[in-house]
């Protein structure tokens, strides 16, 4: 515990002229955003009316006090939801930063965030779509004219094969080997790696280069596989559009990220017993933990769809009181 002042009394002014001190160090010696110093300006304000409710000094606060904040922002209260995993992350980042700047100065002897830890931040899992939202999704590209062509190829072509943006976006007319069903991607780090691509994709591309790219292109030297309607590489906000367009047509908008079809391809091909090795290499990832994400996606679809189908899911096991 600190010892640079006698007793545990409520210091809020002292609080705000340490809070102003430490702001200003954050700003000039090291350069933090004005919404950076904002945040922190905000929760030392909230940390304060903790410590005032609790009759403690900022300058005499311990461990247990700076645990007691963190814990109570976690549980929430009657007009309060509990704060999440990066809100107290920040927060207690924040703190940190404070009494740690509170020794440099010599306002304190001891930091009482030595042993400090944060909350874990939650897995957030990606969101996939079913396979009959694909399906209506991929179907909505209608036609023959050449956007509608290129529209359908793409889809197809990033859900067959779990392409990045940026992958897609990159692909050349030459990197794609529709006789033998492969595909050449470069991933992140400029790294390569050959991808199988089904018959379905395989139809959409060579009808999107038979009868589609063609008339995009003209007369121009273009290699991008996919182009624009002037007949240029389309870009990663083209690519956005398409995407968002043909969602909102199939009424997915609300489920649909940039990543979505990377994610949906990812957790189908596991869901049809693809081995995670396998799936490794497929999505290009360096680190197996990586791909490991999707094992836990597939159980909690496996969860949803058991309690959602099995007769006897929710009844009460047997001794358990009504």
């Amino acid at each position: 515990m600190g010892d640079t002042e006698p007793g545990r009394n409520t210091d809020g002014e002292r609080l705000e002229q340490l809070t102003l001190d430490f702001l200003a160090h954050l700003e000039l010696e090291r350069g933090l955003s004005r919404n950076t110093l904002h945040a922190y300006q905000s929760d030392l304000a909230q940390f304060g009316r903790y410590l005032d409710v609790h009759g403690v000094s900022p300058l005499q606060a311990d461990h247990s006090d700076l645990a007691g904040f963190l814990a109570e922002l976690a549980e929430g209260g009657e007009k309060r939801a509990p704060a999440s995993p990066a809100t107290l992350q920040r927060k207690a980042a924040c703190l940190r930063s404070f009494y740690r700047h509170l020794r440099r100065e010599e306002l304190i002897v001891h930091d009482p965030t030595t042993d400090l830890r944060s909350p874990p931040k939650l897995m957030r899992l990606p969101k996939v779509l079913s396979r009959e939202q694909v399906t209506e999704l991929l179907e909505q590209p209608k036609g023959t004219e050449p956007l509608a062509l290129r529209d359908r190829a793409l889809l197809e072509l990033m859900y067959a094969c779990g392409l990045r943006v940026s992958e897609a976006i990159a692909l050349e007319v030459g990197d794609v080997d529709t006789d033998e069903g492969m595909l050449r991607a470069r991933g992140k780090g400029s790294k390569e790696r050959i991808v199988p691509v089904g018959s379905s994709a395989v139809g959409a591309l060579e009808r999107y280069l038979a009868r589609g790219r063609p008339v995009l292109v003209g007369a121009h030297a273009e290699s991008s596989l996919f182009v624009n309607h002037r007949g240029s590489s389309l870009t990663r906000q083209g690519l956005y559009k398409v995407i968002q367009n043909h969602a909102r047509t199939a009424g997915l908008a609300e489920q649909m990220t940039p990543h979505t079809l990377r994610h949906t391809f990812a957790t189908h091909l596991l869901a049809g017993g693809c081995d995670l090795r396998s799936l490794q290499e497929m999505l290009g990832h360096a680190d197996l933990a990586t791909t490991q994400v999707y094992t836990h996606l597939s159980a909690e679809r496996l969860k949803d769809a058991y309690f959602g189908a099995h007769p006897r899911a929710h009844t009460r096991r047997a001794g358990t009181p009504a």
